[in-house]
């Protein structure tokens, strides 16, 4: 029997197994449906771009978008130890803080302010720039700041000529400009949560781990989740929690995985066949994303990492990083970026702008004519389309149904053309005259904000941020409450991107990592640091139930 069973090793997973192991009196397992962590991609920074396909994804696509030209999208969801924090670009931004005081005040999420996850977000973080109210420098997560591309420092000066301040730190509370992004590695090479946190725990007795785990369903008795079954080399096995089974399996694992156990829209279960445990109609809704739409530009030489694709540079650029553990491999491609305004009445920015000093990085670019090329990418931050993630069939194997109906809302698509108009702005500035000879998507033909939207229809890709889909809020139609706990059942919670009941205005992983470090205080009702009236406190734990709340 383990007290705390956790099924997911990703990113919110590897964080509450090494939290809660943290007390020896309790035991953890955590459960991964994929492999360990070795592939040596993996902890290369510039091998994310070689992660959307493969062996360490589940192979998922959407469903054809009504609002995109019927287009299916590829939608690749992290199947390895880490999760999403050993497959993305790391690129590491947390949102600003408006969105987390909407979770607290919109949302019924009392606890999840700003000021409330703050510390949270101080307490995992590593950082090696900055020392100051807003980052921690102490935590297991590394946050670097890295040696830009000399192409990414002409975007930045290019996005200034543009009108974007320059903006030295996005993660301060104040977002609006351009600058450099700070990254989850640490000293070259990538810093997951299955690196920083749980590797360091896995010597612990009182900590369980088992990879290609398959969790085929929830244990629910007597309105109390009870264990888990799992599949190890095609048998069934039942593992037993003791206090509470943990859900992390991310935006579309969590809410299959639910399904699949009974819990979830009730008509939905029986169209099935699949006996209703729990009737929770808001499983799988709620289902939003951040939508990508490239702008690229064809270099007149080799001023980017293009240059990279030929076989002698690569050798050159492994021997620097062998050597000295810089260079292009120790870089994320993703160094620079910025948020600003397509809508003025925002209060804050609502896009968001990743430059890269290349071509046919990004999943579904190719390369430009010449071979030499840079990407400028952007999305709306605050989409309002919501989609859904629903059951194919009843057989674990079947991949469920993604719809994450881009462009429902047709502000989402004018958002998007402004995008588009803004990264042209920004590539025509005089920084880039030296070093740009011509627009290659969309190319100068596309003129107006129709054609654009044509172009956005055909060519806007998602960025890989689900969410939403096991929403928490303080209403009763929520899926989790803000303590996380799953309504109307015992003993069983959900910690990942599935919960946020907005998507934060950002990359998500950072907002994840908060999640999984509140979540661990919120289970083991462990001491909490808060700050007041200036001074470092420590609150004890009280009997009240929402611990969050209990300053």
């Amino acid at each position: 029997m383990t007290d705390y069973i956790i099924v997911g090793g990703g990113s919110a997973g590897c964080i509450l197994a090494a939290r809660l192991s943290e007390d020896p009196d309790v035991s953890v397992m955590l459960l991964e449906a994929g492999p360990p962590d070795t592939d040596r991609y993996i902890h290369l920074p510039v091998g994310f771009f070689k992660m959307t396909s493969g062996p360490l994804i589940w192979g998922y696509d959407t469903a054809p978008g009504k609002e995109i030209d019927g287009r299916t999208m590829v939608y690749p969801q992290a199947r390895v130890l880490g999760g999403g924090s050993s497959i993305n670009a790391q690129v590491f931004t947390r949102g600003c803080p408006q969105d987390y005081d909407g979770w607290a005040a919109d949302a019924g999420c009392a606890g999840w302010s700003y000021a409330d996850v703050l510390p949270y977000f101080v307490r995992s973080e590593g950082n090696d720039t900055f020392a100051d109210a807003q980052h921690g420098i102490d935590g297991p997560l590394g946050v670097s700041s890295g040696a830009p591309h000399p192409l990414t420092r002409i975007f930045v000066k290019a996005a200034q000529q543009a009108g974007l301040p320059f903006r030295a730190d996005f993660n301060a509370g104040e977002q609006a400009g351009a600058g450099f992004y700070q990254t989850t590695t640490r000293r070259g090479k990538r810093s997951s949560t299955a690196v920083a946190y749980l590797k360091p725990a896995l010597g612990r007795k009182n900590l369980t781990l088992r990879t290609d785990a398959s969790v085929s369903r929830i244990v629910v008795e007597n309105g109390r989740a009870i264990g888990v079954e799992i599949i190890v080399n095609g048998r069934t096995e039942l593992l037993r929690a003791e206090r509470e089974v943990i859900v992390a399996a991310g935006a579309i694992g969590s809410p299959k995985l639910l399904m699949l156990s009974g819990i979830g829209p009730a008509v939905h279960l029986g169209q099935h066949g699949i006996k209703v445990v729990h009737d929770s109609k808001n499983v799988g809704q709620n289902l939003h994303d951040h939508m990508d739409v490239d702008v690229v530009a064809e270099l007149n030489g080799p001023h980017g990492i293009d240059r990279y694709k030929k076989k002698r540079w690569q050798a050159v650029a492994g021997l620097e990083y062998a050597l000295f553990g810089k260079g292009p491999v120790a870089s994320n491609i993703v160094e620079a970026g910025g948020f600003w305004w397509g809508d003025r009445a925002e209060k804050t920015p609502d896009i968001q702008f990743h430059f890269l000093p290349g071509a046919g990085v990004e999943e579904g670019i190719g390369s430009v004519p010449g071979g030499n090329g840079c990407t400028l990418n952007s999305y709306h931050v605050r989409p309002r389309s919501r989609g859904s993630v629903t059951l194919k069939s009843a057989d674990l194997r079947d991949a469920p149904i993604i719809d994450p109906n881009p462009f429902a809302e047709r502000y989402d698509l004018e958002r998007a053309i402004d995008g588009i108009e803004i990264s042209r702005e920004i590539l025509s500035q005089p920084a880039f005259a030296r070093y740009i000879s011509r627009e290659h998507l969309p190319g100068k033909a596309m003129q107006g904000r129709s054609a654009l939207e044509a172009f956005a229809r055909e060519h806007g890709r998602s960025a890989y941020h689900p969410v939403g889909t096991c929403r928490m809020g303080g209403d009763a139609d929520s899926v989790v409450d803000p303590e996380l706990r799953v309504r109307g059942l015992q003993g069983l919670r959900v910690c990942d991107s599935s919960v946020m009941p907005s998507i934060v205005s950002s990359n998500t992983n950072a907002a994840v990592v908060m999640i999984a470090e509140k979540a661990a205080d919120l289970i083991a009702w462990r001491m909490l640091p808060v700050a007041l009236a200036g001074q470092s406190h420590v609150v004890a734990p009280c009997d009240c139930p929402a611990l969050s709340t209990c300053r």
